[in-house]
């Protein structure tokens, strides 16, 4: 319970930091405190400095990081400056944006106990075991890493920090690259670790709907500096600072914010800031059935680029059969098509992309690329008709320089004018000014654009992208967007593997639904998320303006703020604000 009293757990007195060789400071006199219990959302812009604060409390900075460090850090009365690592560990649990790099050892309990032994712990694997048990993963301590999900893979990270027992847990970007089900639950075990056992739990979050449902209170990094933090209710409605900070508040938020502006919800009244709130804070408006646009399906081309074909693929493994992702897979792509492949995880979309770029064969049934069967074709052959951007835009960088980068692939090929085109592609992705920088150490929306840049560097004629929005703020997101549209003369056919359902609700023509390794439907966005039963059973979630259309009325399918504030309205209030507050009072 909260108290003017609690303790705080973090305090941050006028601290200074700057990166090895860096002009500027990544954070600048910056004095916060944190309480115990709380549960805290720290958002910003890509580069603000979030990761940054977040090393500073676990001790990384600046014992493993060097640089300049000014001012002081405590945790639960210790200053992080006098303590090491290790003992901080204990202090200040930490599970990263990569946190796969986080899993060490084969098995799930010898994994979750395995720092607790190297602590010399007698207890470790009791320690371990309830680990385990409070982060949701009782039941599969026997089981091999590599048989978890994506999402039951980051809940053993988390579960390999809380086994240490530390007050504190942080999360980078915990729900970056997952299903809707998955991130649920993640976040449902972070509230129980919370609430029931007490922890002090910080996240990293650019999802503002998960803010609204978990968090307790937010805090904005801008300029290198905390802005505020604020209680979650309060932050989110300040919509235009956020924004402005390319901070996306959810979108019943914004919506309401607008129709406030527009007289059409009172001043100063509480903005709603989830689908229920938002239920009975707009349900005076009326939906004009008229207005809607459905999308009209997009006529496939006639040329057949891709094709699966009665295709079965498994993958090997050390327990138990091997597991069946495809079989008897189907399937045609079409030249100029803009696709998403959308589906929970391990649904199989990684997968096909790995097929159709040649990196894995299928058991059964056939894999052809323009009329070539991909059978005994090796993957480099095919680098000039398709090319496959990782989900990890990092591992798209071999060389030291963006530049080497993106001229590598067309140098070993004897690509003409190499050097011409590199500079190119460096211009049309607002890279030029970074063309020296190793690519491992650029910001997040960096690292995309220069992916984007390596993956067409030899004008493919299918461009795969997996998760390409993944752990992006808002204004770096809208620009992979528009560099996305802007392709259209780079390469025909583009496919998207994603969980960001506003990604695929404003860019996709064509939405592929894998499900249990079959496609279970193929259409629209409102042949997609207009069928309910489908998305049930999927565990796909559309955009939360939709959510919010269809609860006010079932027949609006609205996929942005804008097409929600043009399909719902006062009938009778037109655009009289006076009218609209008398009606109102």
């Amino acid at each position: 319970m909260r108290s003017d009293v609690m303790d705080k757990i973090i305090r941050i007195e006028d601290f200074t930091y700057t990166y090895p060789g860096a002009q500027q400071p990544t954070l600048t006199h910056v004095s916060l405190e944190i309480e115990k219990g709380d549960f805290l959302a720290v958002v910003g812009n890509n580069g603000c400095g979030k990761s940054t604060l977040c090393k500073v409390l676990n001790g990384l900075i600046p014992h493993f990081i060097a640089g300049e460090f000014s001012g002081s850090v405590f945790i639960d009365g210790e200053n992080t400056l006098q303590a090491d690592v290790g003992t901080l560990a204990r202090k200040v649990g930490y599970v990263y944006q990569d946190f796969e790099n986080q899993i060490v050892r084969p098995t799930v309990l010898d994994d979750a106990s395995y720092a607790c032994l190297n602590y010399g712990m007698a207890d470790y694997e009791k320690r371990g075991r309830e680990a385990l048990h409070q982060c949701g993963l009782e039941g599969r301590e026997e089981e091999y890493i590599w048989q978890l999900s994506g999402g039951q893979t980051h809940l053993l990270a988390l579960a390999g920090a809380v086994a240490l027992g530390p007050e504190i847990l942080i999360l980078d970007e915990p729900i970056a690259q997952l299903d809707p089900g998955h991130a649920d639950r993640i976040y449902e075990v972070l509230r129980e670790l919370n609430e029931t056992y007490g922890k002090t739990i910080i996240v990293i979050e650019h999802h503002t709907e998960y803010i609204a449902d978990y968090c307790k209170h937010v805090l904005l990094l801008r300029d290198g500096q905390a802005a505020w933090i604020l209680p979650a209710r309060e932050a989110l409605a300040r919509v235009e600072e956020l924004q402005e900070s390319n901070i996306f508040p959810p979108q019943v938020t914004i919506a309401g914010f607008r129709l406030q502006k527009e007289g059409l919800l009172p001043a100063g009244c509480p903005l709603p800031t989830t689908v229920e709130e938002g239920e009975k804070a707009l349900d005076g408006l009326t939906f004009y059935a008229n207005r809607r646009n459905m999308q009209e399906a997009s006529q496939p081309g006639e040329q057949t680029v891709a094709q699966f074909q009665d295709v079965k693929v498994s993958y090997r493994s050390v327990k138990g059969e091997p597991r069946v992702i495809f079989d008897g897979l189907n399937l045609s792509i079409h030249k100029g098509e803009k696709i998403a492949l959308i589906g929970s995880n391990g649904a199989g979309k990684s997968t096909m992309m790995k097929m159709l770029v040649g990196l894995l064969r299928p058991l059964e049934g056939t894999v052809t690329l323009d009329g070539t069967v991909l059978k005994n074709v090796k993957p480099e052959a095919l680098s000039r008709q398709i090319s496959l951007v990782y989900q990890n835009p990092e591992e798209m960088f071999i060389k030291d320089s963006i530049y080497s980068d993106i001229a590598y692939a067309m140098q070993v090929r004897g690509v003409e004018d190499w050097q011409k085109k590199t500079e190119a592609l460096l211009a049309r992705f607002r890279l030029s000014e970074l063309s020296d920088r190793d690519g491992r150490l650029l910001s997040g929306g960096q690292m995309r654009r220069a992916s984007l840049a390596i993956g067409v560097a030899l004008n493919p004629g299918i461009l795969l992208l997996d998760e390409p929005t993944a752990n992006l703020d808002i204004a770096t997101r809208k620009e992979i967007m528009r560099t996305l549209t802007d392709m259209k003369d780079v390469t025909d056919t583009v496919m998207i593997a994603t969980h960001d359902m506003q990604l695929v609700c404003e860019w996709a023509e064509r939405i592929i639904v894998l499900c249990q390794g079959n496609v279970v439907a193929d259409g629209t966005r409102d042949e997609i998320f207009g069928n309910q039963e489908l998305t049930r059973l999927v565990g796909i979630r559309p955009p939360e303006i939709f959510s919010m259309g269809q609860a006010l009325d079932e027949r609006a399918f609205c996929y942005t703020v804008d097409e929600f504030l043009q399909e719902f309205k006062k009938e009778e209030w037109d655009n009289d604000a006076e009218t609209v507050r008398e009606y109102l009072r």
